[in-house]
């Protein structure tokens, strides 16, 4: 049976002209075949020793193996003798500066009767595509978002300064629909990183259950096969949106086989289309791929009669978690010690945020966002600020302070004129008649707290006479009423009535000062 095999509907013609006892001649002739290849066959239908209605009654594969039982290489004593070493020659292919050609030498020097070269780099490499199968992985909507950046740039040029910017590729892409987000971003660090991917979950409309990201940087601080450490901040982001990371596998593509994919059509069907525009923003470049990838989303798939993303809004969108309510901020984490001033010092932002007096000295939890300022202690949060990016500034609550701090913020002199008002209306009237000076207030505060002191020392009466003396002579100053109290001197009236002058002849009055040219009266020139 020389040649190519004939096809088992022939073979059965065959054997029911062989079973109706028709010569070899006539049944080559009727089947257009050779009288040898006839003979053949009924060669090996004798050898088979099965009934020819038994045989009649097999499938065409089944059939078939009965008269082309395969290639009889694999019974040589040279396969036996190579099948059981085929895994060892497979793991030494992963050292270092082995090849197939060097496995070959040693495998001849040690039998050599065994295969050719050829032959021998044939076998190895049928064993390795058998022991790496792959396996179909049958995707639920809604449960997983494969993540990752395309290996090519895109650009835009800046128009102030003509620089060509070189800008990264972010692909979002639900397996069960292959629904696909893309979008431009300036580079894979974590901020850039996590924008994308907050955009993606809004252009879907929802969050999946599991986020599968390559093991980039951005996602995962340390590969491991079995444990890798996510990101604090993608772990952030998942639990903001109520999800988990499963990251892939190290260099094991075929786990995200779609978003690979999906690069791959990037390629053909965005990056190919827009190779001849120029942009001149980032903004401009995304509109420009929005549009592309929603014209790869609407076009009919191969095999199916449907689009992505009609598959997306049938049988997927409708599974996706909600979104939350607040969209998620970047939270960036650090261990300070609160200062004696009871304040902490951020140093990213080189400003201070209080904290209440009684932690002073202890170290304390900070989380911080983009506006926010989240402060913690012994298991829970002690104060919240917004962030402030006033170099050098403070941001205090007033209710972080001890009681002598509140007493220094709450001076004013409405402050002081109102503990006036509650003690007598000769203190306020003497204190209202101490602002109206002009001095600035800070420099009045002192004083107030000196006679509000001194008041409450001396006696009521004692220290209401002691005001209006103060009054009276516009002297109003601690000092002055502390020397009228010490001095006892609030019983003494002094005399307003001064005696008048005697008249005298030898007066000069008011007429004599104001004239301009003197003129000297009779009497002074005697």
């Amino acid at each position: 049976m020389a040649g190519k095999p004939k096809s088992m509907s022939q073979i059965k013609q065959l054997l029911r002209f062989c079973q109706e006892g028709i010569p070899k001649k006539t049944i080559a002739r009727n089947l257009g075949i050779s009288k040898n290849t006839v003979k053949s066959y009924l060669d090996k239908l004798s050898s088979l020793r099965i009934d020819v209605a038994d045989l009649l009654a097999m499938d065409d594969p089944v059939l078939e193996s009965k008269f082309h039982a395969g290639n009889p290489a694999y019974k040589d004593d040279r396969f036996e003798h190579l099948k059981g070493k085929l895994d060892y020659y497979i793991s030494e292919l992963n050292k270092t500066g082995v090849t197939k050609n060097l496995l070959w030498e040693e495998y001849i020097t040690e039998y050599p009767k065994g295969y050719s070269r050829s032959q021998f780099c044939f076998h190895l490499s049928q064993h390795q595509v058998a022991s790496n199968p792959s396996s179909v992985l049958n995707h639920v909507a809604g449960e997983k978002l494969y993540i990752d950046f395309a290996g090519k740039k895109v650009s835009y040029i800046d128009l102030e300064t003509g620089e060509i910017i070189y800008c990264q590729v972010f692909i979002a892409c639900l397996p069960y629909s292959d629904y696909s987000y893309v979008i431009a971003v300036r580079s894979q660090n974590i901020i850039d990183f996590i924008y994308a991917l907050k955009s993606s979950l809004e252009y879907f409309g929802g969050t999946p259950k599991v986020l599968v990201p390559d093991n980039l940087k951005s996602a995962i601080i340390r590969a491991n096969k079995y444990e890798p450490e996510v990101n604090r901040v993608l772990e952030d982001f998942a639990n903001h949106y109520g999800t988990t990371v499963i990251p892939a596998r190290v260099r094991k593509p075929k786990d995200k086989a779609l978003v690979e994919n999906q690069v791959r059509l990037a390629y053909t069907r965005i990056y190919a289309k827009l190779r001849n525009r120029k942009f001149f923003s980032l903004k401009d470049l995304n509109i420009a791929i929005t549009q592309k990838n929603k014209e790869h989303n609407q076009t009919r798939m191969q095999q199916k009669p449907y689009c992505r993303e009609e598959c997306f809004l049938a049988d997927e969108k409708h599974l996706l978690k909600p979104l939350p309510e607040h969209p998620f901020e970047l939270k960036y984490y650090k261990t300070l010690k609160v200062a004696k001033n009871n304040h902490i010092y951020l140093s990213v932002d080189k400003h201070y945020y209080s904290v209440p007096y009684a932690y002073i000295g202890i170290k304390v939890k900070v989380i911080y966002t983009r506006s926010m300022l989240h402060i913690f202690a012994k298991g829970k949060q002690i104060a919240v600020h917004q962030r402030d990016f006033k170099m050098g500034a403070y941001s205090t609550c007033r209710e972080h302070l001890c009681s002598a701090h509140n007493h220094y913020f709450d001076r004013s002199p409405e402050y002081y004129l109102k503990k006036a008002k509650a003690c007598c209306n000769e203190l306020t009237e003497l204190m209202d008649m101490l602002f109206k000076q002009n001095k600035h207030p800070e420099q009045l505060y002192r004083t107030c707290d000196g006679l509000l002191n001194l008041q409450r020392k001396t006696n009521p009466e004692l220290f209401k006479k002691a005001c209006k003396i103060a009054l009276e002579h516009k002297v109003y100053s601690y000092r002055f009423l502390l020397n009228v109290i010490n001095n006892k001197t609030t019983d003494w009236t002094q005399q307003t009535n001064k005696p008048a002058l005697p008249k005298h002849e030898n007066i000069r009055g008011k007429a004599y000062y104001s004239q301009l040219t003197l003129k000297f009266n009779s009497y002074d020139a005697n």
